[in-house]
């Protein structure tokens, strides 16, 4: 359902709910996300890649990134209240929770300005 796009359309945001991640294969998911962005758009995750994900996106978008079609990506991301998200078990055995909101964009149109554990501010540009 791509629609085409002219140059005073704006920018579009792609928000993933987690329920819409859970159950994929990595690779599924970066291709998504990867998809996404390559057409453009700003993908926010409801919840985040597992670190072995996040490496393996900047893997695959080092391969892809080519000076006339594709510049790389822009990922930032902060963690939501690990205890209240994760049980008893999962906190005494120091599990790390993937639940965080994580934004992605192209290079060449997302900046960050400011970033902390509670908010991600970005500019965004139309190229």
């Amino acid at each position: 359902m791509a629609e085409i796009k002219g140059p005073d359309d704006g920018v579009q945001i792609d928000l993933i709910s987690g329920e819409r991640m859970d159950g994929l294969a990595s690779m599924e998911k970066i291709r998504i996300i990867l998809d996404g962005v390559r057409d453009g758009n700003i993908v926010i995750l409801e919840e985040g890649l597992s670190p072995d994900e996040e490496s393996r996106l900047i893997e695959v978008t080092m391969t892809e990134i080519s000076p006339d079609e594709f510049n790389g990506i822009e990922i930032e991301t902060y963690p939501k209240s690990e205890t209240a998200d994760q049980s008893i078990l999962d906190r005494i055995m120091g599990k790390e929770s993937t639940k965080k909101l994580t934004v992605i964009g192209p290079a060449n149109q997302i900046e960050t300005l400011h970033k902390d554990e509670t908010l991600i501010s970005a500019l965004v540009s139309r190229k």
